[in-house]
């Protein structure tokens, strides 16, 4: 079975909640199965190191489980319009990855969520697509003949799968943007299976 890597980092949930539906959209593609990752938390403490295995949900993402996939989906909260300092802490540690050209040639994709309409998605999606066209990835977004792409007033655009949470905070997504995340995982898995055949 080939395997779709999906590495988010998520501080309230919504983040991992549009990573469940991603998964979906890839599992429904045969052949193909998702592995699910996180990374660690930073801190403005020096000393501070988190255990090496989270106290829930998925495990830490290796290197390893960069040359082992065949594509990549990449999500992470917003933070004042770019992605958070534990994805971007993460990406800055696979230059041995981008020496060897692991990931060249594999497709990838990206979602975030944010608490606002307008607080930052797409340049959040924007800055985590460039670590990845440096690493040589070809990028998969949604495109415009997705109906649900122009009928969502909440998440979703052409550059990723998204959320709006909202100031309460909501996990849950709208049915537009879990139908825009599933079909951003189907489109991955679909692309990632006729580059690796």
């Amino acid at each position: 079975m080939k395997e779709i890597l999906v590495i988010y980092y998520s501080s309230h949930g919504s983040v991992l909640e549009l990573a469940r539906h991603i998964v979906q959209g890839i599992e429904q593609v045969p052949g193909i199965s998702a592995r699910v990752r996180t990374v660690p938390r930073v801190s403005t403490v020096c000393e501070a190191t988190e255990d090496t295995i989270p106290a829930n949900g998925a495990p830490y993402v290796e290197l390893q489980d960069l040359e082992e996939c065949i594509g990549l989906a990449l999500g992470s909260s917003t933070r004042f319009g770019n992605m958070a300092a534990s994805m971007k802490y993460f990406l800055d540690s696979t230059s041995s990855a981008w020496l060897k050209g692991t990931l060249a040639g594999k497709p990838a994709s990206v979602f975030t969520s944010s608490a606002s309409q307008h607080g930052g998605q797409e340049s959040t999606l924007l800055s985590m697509m460039i670590p990845l066209l440096h690493h040589g990835m070809l990028l998969v977004g949604i495109p415009y003949t997705e109906p649900a792409l122009s009928l969502t007033t909440g998440g979703g655009t052409p550059y990723g799968a998204s959320h709006v949470s909202g100031t309460a905070g909501l996990t849950a997504c709208t049915d537009f943007e879990r139908q825009l995340a599933i079909t951003l995982g189907r489109r991955l898995a679909e692309t990632a299976k006729k580059l690796a055949s």
